[in-house]
């Protein structure tokens, strides 16, 4: 399984003056936009469509891929995903606990605001550009979770840098033809 951070926005929608609970809204993916260097080695895109045949599986939301505090689930209708022309849509309805409350009020305050997703990939391309980068567009996956986060790795190289061992998930495998030897 790999995971994918994003500098994108999520808000908490203020409760209503109809009682109902907040709720967490954003992106979890963007689509046709390049990922800094993944592993040191290669750039990744999402092409449209890469999540249309997982969206109806029961995926989950996580508070920071933590399997111990769930904020929303599709088989419980409190997690709800869609695919638009910009990218992953995500609406979560946060359970009215201390880690819910507590999810809100980061986010609220501005303190969490970019979200990440955990996927195995169904399919692949790779191509090298004329400058010799290499890049990784991701056709089709199967979406297990979506998460809120509090570094994401997509800041910049350094990021990735301190995250801990497997924080991207499995490195993937890169086709022969786009392997560099020792020398370079």
């Amino acid at each position: 399984m790999e995971r994918r951070f994003f500098q994108m926005e999520i808000r908490a929608a203020d409760q209503g003056s109809d009682g109902q609970a907040p709720q967490l809204n954003g992106y979890a993916a963007v689509f046709d936009q390049l990922s800094v260097v993944l592993y040191g080695m290669f750039r990744e895109k999402i092409d449209r469509g890469a999540f249309a045949g997982t969206l109806s599986d029961d995926i989950r939301a996580l508070w920071n891929h933590d399997t111990n505090l769930p904020l929303g689930r599709t088989k419980a209708g409190t997690l709800r995903l869609a695919e638009d022309a910009h990218g992953l849509r995500v609406e979560i309805d946060p359970p009215q606990t201390q880690a819910g409350r507590d999810a809100v009020e980061s986010i609220r305050r501005g303190d969490v605001d970019q979200m990440s997703f955990a996927f195995d990939v169904l399919e692949d391309t790779w191509d090298m550009t004329d400058a010799g980068e290499l890049i990784r567009t991701l056709r089709k996956v199967k979406l297990y979770e979506v998460s809120p986060v509090t570094f994401p790795a997509y800041q910049g190289t350094e990021v990735s840098a301190r995250t801990v061992p497997g924080a991207l998930g499995d490195m993937p495998t890169i086709p022969e033809q786009f392997r560099r030897t020792a020398d370079g």
